[in-house]
């Protein structure tokens, strides 16, 4: 069985998407990922709040929101913030930070690629490294731009596959299971070219430029890799899947090391540069 977006686009309802989708929300509740997104990547929500020019008032939906690495920097602004995401657990600790800071934000567990909305419901639809984790891209491009109104803004930050996230990816591909086949790779949302025939002419004035996340929070790259051992979901299931064989523990614990000593720029220190693809884009 499928469903079908007003595009056309199959979204698969089948056994297998969803046993897919339910591990897709598990690997995110692994770890502690709102750490890395507070203590690592927090100043890419403002980035991408900023460059979609958010006012208050605004109707706002953040897909694939995480624990509100972008709806809580754009509640800030005033807007009316909707935040969505498969894994509950991500949603609950981005629900009491908000709280906490007495912003007014509504959080839905969605998939992205199925979205619970009307068309054109939003004026902004924005996505911080989230939706690029959305097995099937189309479906959820077709998703992301179906529930903002004609002229409302679409603003995406996704890692690009040369940049240090996508090659932590290529890293840990040799190690991971294999993805089911029609599964295509997150960073692919970081070429211009990939976003641009998934938007395709239902958008208008698409602007992207690379930008860099300096990352200095780390001392020596093997605290970079205890970290993400420790926090990051896709690196925690990866080193599950292979936690059996202390040979290839130990090679992907040194291909890690070697990837961030690859990037280092720093001196005594360990600095790295994250490459990212920042996208605005108003629909058309």
């Amino acid at each position: 069985m499928s469903t079908q977006t007003s595009s056309g686009t199959a979204v698969t309802d089948t056994d297998e998407d969803r046993a897919l989708k339910a591990r897709h929300a598990a690997m995110w509740a692994l770890g502690n990922y709102p750490v890395v997104a507070s203590d690592v990547i927090a100043s890419l929500g403002p980035v991408l709040v900023e460059a979609a020019g958010l006012t208050a008032g605004q109707r706002v939906h953040d897909v694939a929101a995480g624990s509100g690495n972008v709806a809580i920097p754009a509640a800030r602004t005033g807007a009316q913030v909707t935040a969505t995401d498969l894994t509950p657990e991500l949603l609950d600790k981005g629900r009491t930070d908000a709280e906490a800071e007495g912003l007014t934000i509504t959080w839905r567990v969605a998939d992205a690629e199925a979205l619970p909305f009307d068309d054109g419901e939003y004026d902004v639809a924005l996505s911080c490294v989230g939706i690029m984790f959305a097995p099937h891209h189309q479906a959820a491009a077709d998703e992301l731009l179906r529930c903002v109104r004609p002229g409302g803004t679409i603003g995406l930050v996704s890692w690009t596959p040369e940049g240090f996230i996508g090659q932590m990816f290529a890293t840990m591909k040799p190690y991971a299971p294999a993805p089911p086949p029609e599964a295509q790779p997150p960073p692919l949302w970081g070429h211009v070219d990939h976003v641009r025939e998934l938007l395709g002419d239902r958008v208008e004035d698409l602007t992207a430029r690379q930008q860099d996340l300096v990352v200095d929070q780390f001392a020596t790259p093997e605290e970079f890799r205890d970290f993400f051992k420790a926090n990051y979901g896709p690196t925690i299931a990866v080193y599950r899947a292979i936690a059996d064989d202390p040979e290839k523990v130990a090679a992907l614990d040194r291909d890690l090391v070697a990837l961030a000593e690859r990037f280092d720029r720093g001196d005594g220190h360990t600095v790295l540069d994250w490459e990212y693809l920042l996208v605005t884009a108003r629909r058309a």
